[in-house]
């Protein structure tokens, strides 16, 4: 069983980065086929992607963020990372991580329980 687990800081002061990892559980994050996605939902919207990085280590991003966005991971630890930088109160949401499986089809079939990270000074 695949599992996905969110860390890091629950509040980011506006202006620094906010740095969150996820850390996967029960299968590898090299497998082919599989997408390391970031998503989030911001208090009362709907859920917006962030941007992903592949079992190969490429990377894609959310337009509207990728200037300001990186994902990364670590293959020894079984982990990837979204940092978002020179963050805003518009930035508060709730952050989840999900594997897209693209193995036969397309679907998200396993997310983290998400993590609440809020902006504010």
């Amino acid at each position: 069983q695949v599992q996905l687990q969110e860390s890091g800081p629950g509040l980011v002061k506006p202006s620094q980065t906010l740095s969150l990892t996820c850390t996967v559980s029960g299968g590898s994050i090299t497998t082919i086929y599989y997408y390391w996605t970031w998503i989030r939902q911001p208090p009362g919207k709907g859920l917006e992607w962030i941007g992903k990085i592949a079992y190969s280590g490429s990377t894609d991003y959310s337009p509207s963020l990728k200037s300001r966005t990186s994902i990364s991971r670590d293959t020894s630890k079984n982990q990837f990372t979204l940092q978002l930088t020179s963050v805003t109160p518009e930035d508060t949401a709730i952050y989840y991580c999900a594997r897209l499986n693209e193995d036969g089809g397309v679907r998200y079939d396993y997310w983290g329980q998400g993590t609440q990270v809020t902006v504010s000074s």
